[in-house]
This record gives C-alpha cells, structure tokens and sequence, in this order.
C-alpha cells in the first residue's frame, strides 16, 4: 500500500503547487468541498474569523481551503476514495457506514429526488415512533405551531400576536435556554461556544413540546443547524418558515440593537446572505410560508392567522 500511495501524495502535492503557484486550475474536487465549507460555515452562522477563533486554524488557511487552492492531502484521500469504490463518510467511519443495513440504506436513497427523500422521511418517522403523541388529532395535524427563519423574520413579534389570536401560550425558545442554562445567550456562547447552546436549545424544545399541547414557539434562526432538533420540531410542531428579504433581515435586526453573528465582520451584508442561502433550503421544509416583506405588519399577520388556522382547522 506505501508504494501506492507514495506517488499519489507527491503528484498531489506537486499538482495543487502548480496551481497555487499559477494562480488557475484549481482542483474541480476542491473547488466544491471550499464552497461545502463556506455553506456548512453560513449554515452555523460563523464568519470565518469566527470559525478560526474557533478551530486555532488561521483565516488565511481557512480561506484556501473555502477557494480550492492547496490541500493536498485532502487530494491523496480523494484519490483513495475513487480506487477503493467508497465514499469519504466510509473512509473516516461515519456511522452510516458501520453495517450491512446502513450502507444499503444510502444505497437506496443515492440520487432521490427531495419529494421522494421527504417521503422517506415521514415514512421511517412514523416507522420508528417518532410522531407517537405528536400530532392530537386523526389528521396528523399538532396544534403546537413552531416559527422558523432568520433573525429579523419577525418570529417574535407575530409569534406573540398569534398567540394572543388563538389563545396560546406564547414560548420564545430563546428565553428558555436562558432560564435552563442560567445565563444570557450572549453568555453561553462567549463562554461555552456553540455547541453547548444547541444542548440546551434542544432541552428547551424538548420541555415546550412536553409542556405544551397547544403553544406557539419561535425558535432561534441556527436551530437547522443541529439536524436532531429540527426534524423533532418538524416531527411535533405544525412549522411556519417566516421568509423575509435579506434587507429587511438586516433592518430589523440592526433595529433590536443585535448584530450576531456579523458584529466582526465588515461585509455583514454579505455574510448575512450566505446564512440565509445555506438555511433556506432547511427552512422550506416548514409545512407553510409566510413573506414577512411583502405588506405590512397587520396584512402579513392576518396571512399568518388564516394560514395557521387553515392548517390546524380552526374557524377563521
């Protein structure tokens, strides 16, 4: 195997030189694991100096790897990969690769379609037990209704007016991870980081689900970002993506005096685009949509009222 793979780390190593030094041809291979990076980066709402703090990994590192340029031992695996058949995820041991039963599994659903993925999903939740208890009536419909989008969407201040319509309890999730953890969010992610912050955000959804039959819940915009969360709010929840111009994202926002995660960051505009872009997709697997930007704050209200009410099947 040393043989083997001797060659193929010095002609890696010597390819992506030439390119660096050239200034072109990048690797098409490192060219799309870059743009993987900067959309899970966005997706997580850090800017790459954020990413660097975290990871001791320097922003000009960080940036060839985001640009395809330099990698060469990411080159020597990517090699591996094609003479073996497999895939990275095999490679390094994910758990989807650890039986018989699994790799069939992703065998089976390689190249579907997301209407047909989306099938599968609600198919094996119901399989599993995931939705026992979730929905209260015969319809498969939950009267917990779950807001989800960007900061800025306006999942607060609707949140609390639909809740007042339908005389339900109203629960900002962010609150609650604040009581559980005992400090404010910009506490627990300046002392703990991220990762900790999801802990508790899915123990606050965990407790509101446990709760609350009938509540409406306004989540936090990274919640797509821990995969266990999400699909137990779109297990147990009738989900509402509030979508709204990057624009009025950045007014709203920059109105409430909070600029997470962009604060360091001299392109916030920008950066706030690629959130948006790389959460859009999680986002629109809410059941309905409403455009917070294209009328006013009563008329988009009373869209939100007669879509959830339509939903849930209460007298509009």
């Amino acid at each position: 195997m040393s043989n083997t793979m001797a060659p193929l780390g010095r002609a890696a190593l010597r390819d992506s030189n030439e390119a660096t030094a050239a200034g072109g041809d990048k690797e098409p291979f490192l060219i799309a694991l870059g743009e993987r990076v900067r959309a899970l980066r966005a997706r997580r709402g850090l800017t790459r100096k954020a990413l660097a703090l975290a990871t001791d990994v320097s922003e000009r590192h960080l940036a060839n790897l985001e640009y395809g340029v330099g990698n060469a031992s990411i080159l020597v695996l990517h090699q591996v990969t094609q003479a073996l058949q497999c895939s990275f995820a095999e490679l390094l041991g994910d758990a989807t690769t650890q039986s018989p039963e699994w790799l069939l599994l992703r065998d089976l659903l390689e190249n579907r379609d997301e209407a047909t993925l989306r099938r599968v999903r609600i198919a094996v939740g119901e399989l599993l037990g995931a939705r026992a208890g979730a929905r209260e009536d015969a319809h498969g419909r939950s009267s917990r209704i779950a807001l989800i989008g960007l900061r800025g969407a306006g999942k607060s201040t609707l949140g609390r007016m639909l809740a007042e319509d339908l005389d339900f309890p109203f629960v900002e999730l962010s609150r609650e991870i604040e009581k559980l953890a005992g400090f404010s969010t910009a506490e627990i992610l300046g002392l703990y980081g991220q990762n900790a912050y999801r802990r508790y955000e899915r123990r606050a959804l965990e407790e509101a689900i446990g709760t609350y039959p009938e509540a409406v819940i306004a989540t936090a915009g990274g919640m797509v970002s821990d995969l266990m969360s999400f699909n137990l709010l779109l297990q147990r929840c009738t989900t509402v993506w509030l979508r709204a111009a990057p624009e009025d994202h950045m007014g709203r926002v920059m109105a409430q005096g909070d600029m997470r995660p962009m604060a360091a960051s001299a392109e916030a505009m920008e950066d706030l685009k690629s959130i948006l872009a790389s959460r859009s997709a999680f986002y629109s697997k809410a059941e309905l949509q409403v455009d917070t930007s294209a009328q006013p704050l009563l008329e988009t209200f009373q869209i939100l009222r007669v879509e959830v009410r339509g939903a849930i099947c209460l007298p509009i």
